[in-house]
């Protein structure tokens, strides 16, 4: 491979794709694990740091996404994936419950940098029939990685479950290295001389063009409504699944190393099935048709509703597997097809990264809000009824599709 094309943008693209999910994936196959056996976090610790995670994220989204906008999309990727990295590393290091929350402020805010960014400047760089089809590319070559990163998670892990953690983070800075390298932003074109304003009046001007579109698009504020009852469920499912299943199965006797391994195993399977489900999207020519993309949504979201509650009343090892891996392969599915659908409904290039950064900061702001009532649910109750209170928290997005559907006919 020559310069030239290593310095593709769009294959820049699916390569940062690929690193990031193979880096990301090597940490959390036993993040979760870390924070329940090694910090020894409960339910409510385990619900206030991803509380933490999110309201960062909340703080933080907008403004990184318009300084995004406004300055360099390169720079803002670049910061990011660094922050990140050394949220992790922090993290790995200190195995406190203190330290864990500062964590997840630093990668939070690391994470801002790169959501919206990544996709707007891809789109700007190979336009946007083209970006489509790398949201999907990139999703399976994300797939890729996460197919091998989780056994090398698992041989690291079993030997020191911190340490994937640690050497993740690591490579996240280098991720930032090599986009310093080969990185190239050419389409896009910040303000500037006689047309450049504050940028905080340029943040100002931003929202309000948010704002007035949202006001004016129908599909826009359903976009967002259902980012923030999504945000609602996820937060305690993502963070109390893992203590539900040990609960439930009892294998929370096992050691450590056998833990390693079946939490690994959990992780690998429904990675090769989502890859193998994103390689059939990949394959076909629905995610073109944006009425199709509103019907494979609303189906996926009636079959995570319908496996949380398996979920929780399972009883068997079996029925928590095939519950909990048709939930995270939905949700792998139908993330590039939101971002296919945003990117669709964006009416200036200019503000695409802040309308992704936007929709981050509704689903932020539902995490925030969902999070502490799963988990007072949890403390008060059972872990079993917090898993079904999600469900009933998603179960809105229901009527909201239903609604895009009909418009969408007339």
């Amino acid at each position: 491979m020559n310069r030239l094309q290593a310095k593709d943008p769009y294959r820049v693209y699916i390569t940062t794709c690929f690193l990031s999910q193979l880096f990301f994936t090597f940490i959390f196959t036993l993040n979760l694990l870390y924070h329940v056996k090694i910090v020894g976090l409960s339910p409510l610790q385990l619900v206030l740091v991803g509380g933490v995670l999110e309201l960062s994220v909340f703080l933080f989204e907008i403004p990184t996404g318009i300084l995004s906008d406004l300055k360099s999309r390169k720079l803002s990727i670049i910061v990011g994936y660094f922050l990140i990295g050394i949220g992790f590393l922090i993290e790995g290091l200190f195995p406190f419950f203190i330290t864990v929350l500062l964590a997840q402020v630093v990668w939070g805010i690391g994470y801002t940098f790169t959501s919206g960014s990544q996709q707007a400047w891809i789109a700007d760089e190979v336009g946007e029939e083209r970006a489509s089809l790398a949201f999907i590319r990139g999703a399976k070559a994300g797939k890729l990685g996460q197919v091998i990163a989780i056994p090398l998670s698992i041989l690291t892990g079993y030997f020191m479950m911190q340490l994937p953690i640690v050497i993740g983070g690591l490579c996240m800075v280098g991720l930032a290295v090599y986009l310093i390298l080969f990185m190239q932003e050419e389409n896009f074109k910040p303000l500037g001389g006689k047309e450049r304003v504050s940028t905080w009046g340029s943040m100002k001007d931003n929202v309000g063009k948010i704002i007035s579109h949202s006001k004016a698009s129908f599909i826009m504020r359903m976009l967002f409504l259902i980012a923030l009852f999504v945000g609602f469920y996820s937060e305690g499912f993502d963070r109390l699944w893992i203590s539900h299943f040990l609960e439930v199965s009892n294998l929370s006797n096992l050691a450590d190393e056998q833990l390693v391994m079946v939490m690994g195993g959990i992780q690998f399977i429904v990675v090769l099935v989502s890859f193998v489900a994103l390689h059939w999207m990949n394959r076909g020519a629905f995610h073109e048709n944006i009425s199709r993309i509103y019907i494979f949504l609303f189906i996926g979201s009636v079959l995570i509703i319908i496996s949380l509650i398996g979920f929780a009343l399972s009883s068997y090892v079996i029925g928590l597997l095939a519950f909990y891996i048709i939930i995270q392969v939905t949700r792998q599915v139908m993330y590039p097809l939101e971002d296919i659908w945003l990117n669709k409904v964006i009416p200036d290039s200019s503000t695409r990264a802040t309308f992704f950064s936007v929709k981050g900061q509704v689903d932020a702001i539902g995490q925030i809000g969902g999070g502490p009532v799963i988990g007072a649910v949890a403390s008060s109750f059972t872990i079993k009824a917090a898993i079904i209170v999600s469900a009933v928290l998603l179960a809105p997005v229901l009527f909201l599709y239903k609604l895009i559907l009909r418009q969408s006919k007339e």
